[in-house]
């Protein structure tokens, strides 16, 4: 998109995205009738992204990519002096719905199990009682019923597809699809559906703000402190791009 600035990190594009711009944004991608994909990018998914050609493709690709770690930011103005936006993830989706509620336009629900689906989909609708719900769908269908969810998401046409854990390959079910889904904006939400039905804490604003969300990630799942050595790697990429690869 033409009015957004674009940069990168180590090679990964980055997209320097206002929460104020957002919804200006959002409607610029719906008027050209094509299908799009927005990428709440990480700091292990920018690591991802590196090693692996396929979900590589799919940020690249994307239409806007947002950071959503603050190591990114950090690294973007290290290499290059600038600074850009960092996205809450909870924020930016109360902001996108908000946005789409307001033009009357639609979602579709894809992922996680029913009974978080069924209460996301009720508080969606207590809270954006404008915003049209045209469908829903549990991530744990079978490899034959693909066809068949891929056909009732076209023909449902949403404005905005939100897929969730459950689906087969998360991300990459949607890297893989995204030519069969038709026009719209399309968005990998990880745990959202969770956080909508009650079953999963996020982080608060503060803390995010800080950047100490993995302190509460952590001691959910003790495993995630070994993050600490693609962490120090990434340190270094940074150091060597700043004095060798700078042009």
């Amino acid at each position: 998109m033409d009015s957004v600035e674009q940069l990168n990190c180590l090679k990964v594009k980055i997209s320097n995205v206002s929460m104020e711009q957002l919804p200006e944004l959002l409607y610029q991608l719906l008027e050209t009738g094509e299908s799009h994909h927005i990428v709440l990018l990480s700091l292990w998914d920018l690591l991802r992204a590196r090693q692996n050609n396929e979900y590589r493709t799919y940020v690249q690709s994307a239409a806007l990519v947002i950071p959503i770690s603050k190591s990114i930011v950090g690294g973007i103005r290290f290499l290059t002096g600038k600074t850009v936006h960092r996205l809450m993830p909870f924020e930016f989706f109360i902001k996108t719905l908000t946005a789409l509620e307001e033009r009357g336009k639609s979602v579709y629900l894809l992922g996680a199990h029913l009974k978080s689906l069924k209460t996301t989909e009720r508080n969606l609708k207590h809270t954006f009682p404008r915003l049209r719900i045209v469908g829903r769908c549990t991530g744990d269908f079978k490899k034959n019923d693909e066809p068949t969810i891929l056909t009732a998401i076209r023909k449902a046409g949403p404005s905005l597809l939100l897929v969730a854990k459950g689906v087969p390959g998360n991300e990459r079910w949607l890297a893989r699809n995204k030519t069969n889904l038709g026009p719209g904006i399309h968005i990998w939400c990880s745990d959202l559906f969770e956080v909508f039905a009650e079953r999963k804490r996020r982080p608060g604003k503060k803390t995010f703000e800080r950047g100490l969300e993995w302190i509460g990630y952590t001691i959910t799942n003790p495993l995630r402190i070994f993050r600490i050595f693609p962490y120090l790697y990434y340190k270094i990429l940074l150091l060597y791009y700043k004095l060798f690869r700078r042009g």
